[in-house]
C-alpha cells in the first residue's frame, strides 16, 4: 500500500515518508537515480554496511561516500530489474516496506525504515525482504535530506544465539504467497535434521488444487518432495510423517497415491482426523535426515 501512514499536520514525516518510502522504491523500480539525487546530502555522506549481521562488529564502512553508494544502489537496480516476478512489484514493495518510528530534534531526525516479509517470484520461490534500515536526516531549506546511514541490519540486533547458529532457511526454500507467519522448511544443526511445516494442495498463488483425495495427496506430496529438495533430501530421507485427513474415510485411498512416493524403509507415521482450512482435504508434515 503506498498511502503516507502520516497525517497532513505532521509535515516532517509526512515528507521523510514521502522521501525513504515513496519515492525510492519508484526510483529503484524504475533504475532512476536522478528521482532522488536531490535527497541526499553529498557533503559528509557515510554509509555503513550491517550485512544482515546481529553483531555491530562486523559491520563495515560499506559506502564512504555518496557516489559509492550511488554506484551500488543503481547495480542493485539493475539487477532487481532482472527478476521475473509471480506478482505486481510495486505493490509487493510498498507491502513489505514499513516506516512509522521517526524521532525528530530540531532539524535533526533518525529514521527507521524496516522490510517484512517475501515477494513471490515467477517460478513460484520466495524473495526474503527482512532487514532494516536506520537513516540520518537532517532539514536544509526547510526540505529533509539524507546526511547517511547504517544499513542492511537484522531486524533484532546481538550475536547470534547457539540455537540460531544450529537452524537454517534453506537458500531454496519457497512457499504460496498466502502463507502465515512460519518457515516452510528448516535444517536443524545443518547437514543433519530437516522438518517441514505442514504442506498441502495449494500452488503458488494460494490457490487449492484438485477435489479429490488423490488429486489432493498427489500435489501434496509434489509440494513436500519440492521442500525436501531444497535442503538436499529427498523421500527416502524421511523418517517420520504426520498425515492429517479432513475425512477419514479417505485413508485407504490416501494410502494408494502416498505409497507410491517410497522406494526404501518406510517412515514411521501418525495419521489424525483434522479441520483443515479452506477445502483442503489433506496436510502433511515430514521430517527427515540428510545423509
Amino acid at each position: 500500500m503506498n498511502t503516507n501512514p502520516f497525517s497532513g499536520h505532521d509535515s516532517d514525516r509526512r515528507a521523510i515518508w514521502d522521501m525513504l518510502v515513496y519515492r525510492d522504491i519508484m526510483a529503484f523500480l524504475q533504475e532512476d537515480w536522478a528521482m532522488v539525487a536531490d535527497d541526499f546530502i553529498e557533503d559528509g555522506f557515510i554509509g555503513l554496511d550491517a550485512g544482515r549481521i546481529g553483531n555491530p562488529d562486523a559491520w563495515r564502512l560499506g559506502f564512504p561516500t555518496l557516489n559509492a553508494y550511488r554506484e551500488e544502489w543503481l547495480r542493485q537496480a539493475a539487477e532487481f530489474k532482472t527478476l521475473a516476478w509471480g506478482e505486481d512489484i510495486e505493490a509487493a514493495m510498498f507491502r513489505v516496506t514499513v516506516l512509522r518510528d521517526v524521532e525528530i530534534k530540531e532539524n535533526v531526525a533518525v529514521v527507521h525504515k524496516k522490510f517484512f516479509g517475501s515477494i513471490v517470484k515467477a517460478d513460484g520461490s520466495l524473495q526474503p525482504m527482512n532487514w532494516q534500515t536506520l537513516y540520518y536526516c537532517r532539514k536544509v531549506n526547510h526540505a529533509w535530506k539524507i546526511t547517511g546511514f547504517t544499513g542492511y541490519m537484522p531486524h533484532f540486533i546481538g550475536e547470534t544465539s547457539q540455537t540460531e547458529r544450529l537452524i537454517k532457511l534453506p537458500s531454496g526454500a519457497g512457499q504460496h504467497q498466502t502463507a502465515g507467519p512460519y518457515s516452510p522448511v528448516l535444517e536443524i544443526d545443518p547437514g543433519k535434521l530437516v522438518v517441514l511445516s505442514g504442506q498441502a494442495a495449494i500452488d503458488p498463488n494460494g490457490n487449492v488444487v484438485g477435489n479429490t483425495i488423490e488429486e489432493q495427496a498427489a500435489y501434496t506430496m509434489d509440494n513436500c518432495l519440492r521442500q525436501l529438495i531444497s535442503t538436499g533430501c529427498g523421500f527416502n530421507d524421511v523418517f517420520k510423517v504426520n498425515v492429517y485427513l479432513k475425512n477419514l474415510e479417505d485413508w485407504p485411498r490416501f494410502n494408494e497415491v502416498y505409497r507410491e512416493y517410497f522406494t526404501g524403509t518406510l517412515p514411521v507415521r501418525t495419521a489424525l482426523k483434522a479441520g483443515l482450512l479452506m477445502n483442503l482435504l489433506i496436510e502433511i508434515e515430514m521430517w527427515a535426515v540428510k545423509s
